[in-house]
């Protein structure tokens, strides 16, 4: 007896272990109740919804000096202008989502405008786009994070991949808790980053005035051109060069579109406001990403995308030791020295926003999949929250995709930033045209002269941003397709099959499901036949048997397969000796096959009277064991899944709990 009570007491301890590893990583369930909707004044939500916009500064300017320095130091003067031109996109592009704010004041982000104005089709594309965005939006903000970690602490070199895969697996819990919703919380070190970035500008363009600005760590490096740009940035392809440098620093673009997204969030007058943080997040956006660049060519920043092959150092390759850091990093160093606290806030702000972009992707791809599950898009399981009140299987979801990338990418950002761009670009031309076929709708119903002028205005404003988004888009696509903008276009086109292969599917059930006549909906078939499936005569065969007859059918049966002629005999002998009431009918089955026979039979029985209703009653064990369930159960399983699709077939399981089984109960009580 006692040993029995130990190995219960043993197999309770295996079943409450996950359940009790989930609680202790996610935390205990939250009620309904806690489920609140808080508006937030325009200081806090700039820095919450703006990470995405702020944090691509830390970037994006390395991508424009790393792809001009395949044609040599010469090239990467021009980086200035390249960063310019990105920053007139950025204007436009904030320019023209304040029109949408006004135009869509309940948020409803990309998805729901491009739906809206251009059909199902755009919408599915938009949000394809989108997805794709959130996911890369995570790999790169972690990775990129990693390498000003490793910047901070030289001895973690190398080891970048686990960084960020260690950070995503944090962030990953960290919203399954559901615990990071204090909006001042994250608030803060947005503003510690756009202080410590501007602080970082103002004193090195005083430094350049003053004279007293030195030279980057890498400055001393001379940078082999790639042989195809020999002559530098002549030409075709050096002009080709300088449009791929100009894509990818569009990455600092990246989230722009967040405010717009979330008017309903902000306090009244909420397009007000939110227009307003648009209008403030691209002045700010703006400034920082100048100033970093410029700094970058004061100082001659060299940064190449391989350093082993690409930078010499008095005419002799780097040593393989040599830990290249990003440019923000390195201005820090230049400007503040490198150690000193000043140096240590900026690379660890820098860190922390990548981090909060990535945590904002988490807030938005859950929230987005929810909204395209309740239209059908997706699995509908994406729809509901789990028990922390958070899109649980949308956060797993985005966690295991932007893991995958970081994997096969090495966590190296240059080469996810060429997959970034073109999902971005995507929703942003896909938007700009549905806003404009909007304020043409608008205007074709308004007769209020000063609001046509303000829709005229804002359409007017649109279609500018429409032309340069498009634009960029094409410019995206030539110059990255080939460098792996091909998988990010290959990925949102599988998407956006998926999608609407699942939107038929659910169409499709529920035209099937649909009730045509109440008539048919009280229809009763005219009788119930009944049949027990017998093995051997045991307790769960007579417990099958006694809900059978409970249930009045208007016929009963048991059936016997013979698989085996002399446990069919002894089965027959056990039937006949506790004299039960009910017919049993010995099923020939010369092949052994326990499954077929019962088909035929059912089969025969559909046939001789269609409208009957047969209902086919397995005995079925309880298990408290995993490895019980693989020797229990299995013939049932199998039987149970062909009758399910027989027309006219109902299958009733009857339990029966084996000792083994009181521990799994027990646990499920306490649950």
């Amino acid at each position: 007896m006692e040993g029995g009570t130990t190995k219960r007491a043993s197999l309770w301890a295996v079943l409450t272990f996950f359940e009790a590893a989930k609680r202790v990583l996610v935390g205990k369930p939250f009620r309904n109740d806690r489920l609140r909707h808080e508006t937030l004044p325009k200081k806090i939500a700039m820095p919450l919804f703006s990470t995405s916009a702020l944090s691509s500064t830390a970037y994006s300017p390395d991508e424009i000096l790393l792809t001009l320095a395949l044609a040599g130091v010469t090239a990467v003067a021009v980086s200035p202008w390249v960063g310019l031109a990105v920053i007139v996109v950025l204007l436009v592009v904030i320019a023209s989502y304040r029109q949408s704010v006004h135009a869509y004041p309940s948020g409803g982000g990309d998805y729901e405008i491009a739906r809206r104005n251009l059909g199902d089709g755009a919408g599915v594309t938009v949000a394809a786009a989108l997805m794709v965005d959130y996911v890369l939006t995570v790999a790169v903000s972690v990775s990129a994070a990693a390498h000003y970690l490793i910047s901070l602490a030289p001895v973690l070199a190398g080891a970048q991949t686990s960084l960020a895969v260690g950070a995503v697996v944090v962030l990953v819990l960290v919203n399954l808790r559901g615990f990071t919703r204090d909006a001042r919380v994250l608030a803060l070190p947005s503003y510690v980053f756009m202080a410590a970035i501007l602080a970082l500008c103002v004193t090195g363009i005083i430094q350049r005035l003053t004279g007293t600005l030195g030279e980057a760590p890498s400055a001393r490096f001379e940078i082999i051109p790639d042989a195809a740009f020999d002559n530098g940035l002549v030409g075709l392809a050096g002009a080709l060069l300088i449009l791929r440098a100009f894509s990818s620093g569009a990455a600092a673009l990246t989230g722009v579109e967040a405010p717009s997204a979330n008017v309903p969030s902000f306090e009244p007058p909420r397009s007000r406001n939110a227009a307003s943080t648009l209008l403030i997040l691209g002045v700010v956006a703006s400034l920082m990403t100048a100033g970093v660049i410029y700094l970058a060519n004061a100082t001659r920043v060299h940064v190449v995308q391989n350093p082993a092959t690409q930078l010499l150092l008095d005419g002799e390759p780097v040593p393989g030791s040599y830990v290249q850091n990003p440019v923000i990093s390195q201005l820090a160093r230049t400007i503040f020295d490198g150690g000193s606290l000043p140096f240590i806030v900026v690379v660890a702000a820098t860190a922390l926003i990548l981090l909060l972009a990535a945590h904002g992707a988490f807030n938005g791809f859950p929230v987005l999949a929810s909204i395209l599950a309740k239209d059908g898009y997706l699995p509908r399981q994406l729809r509901t929250r789990g028990d922390r009140l958070t899109f649980s299987n949308g956060i797993m979801a985005l966690g295991l995709g932007a893991i995958l990338l970081i994997l096969v990418f090495r966590a190296d950002v240059t080469q996810l930033v060429q997959l970034y761009i073109v999902g971005v670009f995507v929703s942003f031309t896909a938007t700009q045209l549905a806003l404009i076929k909007h304020w043409g709708r608008e205007l074709r119903s308004t007769v209020d002269r000063k609001r046509r002028w303000q829709m005229n205005k804002s359409r007017a404003i649109n279609s500018i941003g429409f032309v340069l988004t498009a634009a960029v888009l094409v410019v995206v696509l030539v110059t990255k397709f080939e460098f792996g903008a091909w998988i990010a276009v290959l990925a949102m086109a599988a998407l956006f099959v998926v999608m609407f292969s699942i939107k038929a599917h659910y169409d499709q059930v529920a035209r099937e499901l649909a009730i045509d006549d109440a008539a048919s909906a009280r229809a009763l078939p005219s009788r119930v036949h009944a049949v027990i499936l017998v093995s051997h005569v045991r307790k769960p065969v007579l417990r099958a048997l006694a809900f059978a007859r409970a249930s009045r059918p208007s016929k009963l049966d048991a059936i016997v397969v013979d698989v085996d002629p002399e446990e069919t005999r002894r089965t027959l002998e056990d039937w006949d000796r506790l004299e039960v009431p009910v017919p049993i009918t010995v099923l020939a089955s010369p092949y052994r096959d326990t499954i077929q026979p019962i088909m035929d039979y059912i089969k025969s029985m559909r046939r001789d009277s269609p409208r009957d209703l047969i209902v086919v009653y397995i005995p079925e064990y309880v298990v408290g064991k995993w490895w019980e369930q693989l020797v229990h159960n299995q013939t049932a399983l199998r039987i149970k899944t062909r009758l399910h699709f027989e027309p006219g077939v109902m299958v009733a399981s009857v339990p029966w709990q084996l000792a083994s089984s009181d521990a799994a109960r027990k646990f499920q009580d306490l649950r």
